[in-house]
């Protein structure tokens, strides 16, 4: 039986009904064609169709674009302590499932919309967890949400010190929510007195700022891919563009490589992925240089050929629809490039970490800098993120991550 309603609603578009029905959970503001009692911003509302059919529970946002995050489809659902409970336990117990246990210090824990928590990202660094929240529906639950978390951990006998929120995103000012960062104040303790913690990945060992680095302090979702061109690496000399940390040549050298040229345009990055060389005692097979890679490809196709392996893992060239043309461009000149350095027998790895980049664009772009570097490309292994970053079918948004091992023939 059906609980009563308690809720506003929302009557949505036909539009928006068949999108919901597809699986993605989220409804625009233009979408809403009548909206019955006054939602406060970051509370549940239903979604209902023209007819008044229950479609789904969310949270209300005023001044976003995407007016209403479903959290539910479910009309009995009750949205107390023990449904957001339930909701974490679910997540932590995939991730259990889907990694091994040695994988599960560092991982991310929560997924957006592919765990049913719209907006909010928690990654773990050993005993730090990293949080970022782009919603205000997250937002106002935060005391609720991050405590129980951490609790459902520490049960499971995870070692969890303190929770940093990494809350300095722009994005939130579309929420109408501040930007920030700091610790989060779990009741009765006190957080650790360094955001700076060491991981392990792969075997390799990482210094993680979770105050300074990029987004939660540390790229994740490439740690499999990381494997997988480490496996390809063994007596070969690999030039690693985009290295930031210097995640991929880092596991280049591990896995045998004789020599690798990890290369980045910021000095931070080029600093920091020293640091890490140091840290793995990798001084004599990783040199790391700072170039720009736009003008560095050309300028080795000038050399005799040096490299047989060349990784690009460029950041997200677009951001939006509106770039996606000058993005594919930029990522048709490095692929090209590359293909053109490598000797016959050579091997890519390439990306792409934005979903606005779709795998067709991107396919596309391949083969169109195959035919114009003269060569032809056999797949040894098309790639996404990990596991922990969970595709879900129906929100394109969830499947950003394009990976690709090629041979050079």
């Amino acid at each position: 039986m059906k609980t009563e309603r308690i809720y506003p609603s929302a009557a949505v578009t036909p539009k928006a009904e068949a999108a919901l029905l597809r699986g993605h959970p989220w409804v625009y503001g233009e979408e809403i064609t009548a909206l019955r009692g006054a939602p406060e911003n970051g509370a549940l509302v239903d979604a209902v169709s023209q007819k008044g059919r229950y479609l789904g529970t969310g949270l209300y946002s005023e001044q976003s674009k995407i007016r209403i995050r479903l959290v539910s489809r479910n009309a009995n659902d009750a949205f107390d302590r023990a449904f957001w409970e339930r909701k974490l336990r679910w997540a932590w117990e995939y991730r259990k499932t889907v990694l091994r246990p040695e994988d599960l210090s560092c991982c991310r824990l929560v997924f957006g919309e592919a765990d049913g928590f719209p907006g909010l990202t928690v990654d773990r660094f050993g005993p730090l967890l990293a949080v970022q929240i782009l919603s205000v529906g997250m937002e106002v639950r935060k005391d609720l949400l991050l405590p129980l978390l951490a609790e459902i951990l520490r049960q499971d006998g995870q070692e969890i010190s303190g929770i940093y929120e990494r809350n300095d995103a722009a994005l939130r000012e579309k929420e109408g929510l501040t930007q920030y960062k700091g610790w989060f104040l779990l009741p009765g303790e006190t957080p650790p007195g360094s955001a700076v913690t060491e991981i392990v990945e792969n075997g390799v060992k990482y210094l993680v700022d979770v105050e300074n680095g990029q987004k939660t302090g540390f790229f994740l979702d490439q740690k499999f891919n990381r494997q997988a061109v480490a496996r390809l690496s063994k007596g070969r000399t690999v030039l690693d563009c985009f290295t930031h940390t210097g995640s991929f040549a880092l596991n280049a050298a591990m896995g045998g490589a004789a020599h690798v040229t990890a290369v980045d345009v910021s000095e931070p990055a080029v600093e920091l992925a020293r640091d890490n060389v140091r840290r793995n005692g990798l001084e004599s097979v990783v040199e790391c240089v700072r170039a720009n890679v736009f003008d560095l490809l050309p300028e080795l196709e000038k050399q005799p050929r040096k490299y047989d392996l060349i990784i690009l893992d460029p950041p997200a060239f677009t951001k939006s629809r509106a770039t996606v043309a000058n993005a594919i461009t930029g990522y048709k000149e490095i692929n090209y490039r590359a293909m053109k350095l490598l000797p016959r027998g050579g091997f890519l790895a390439t990306c792409s970490c934005s979903h606005f980049a779709t795998h067709e664009k991107f396919e596309a772009m391949l083969q169109s800098a195959a035919r114009d570097a003269g060569v032809q490309l056999r797949q040894v292994e098309a790639r996404q993120q990990g596991p922990d970053h969970p595709i879900l079918w129906g929100v394109e948004e969830t499947d950003y991550l394009k990976f690709y091992l090629f041979q050079v023939i």
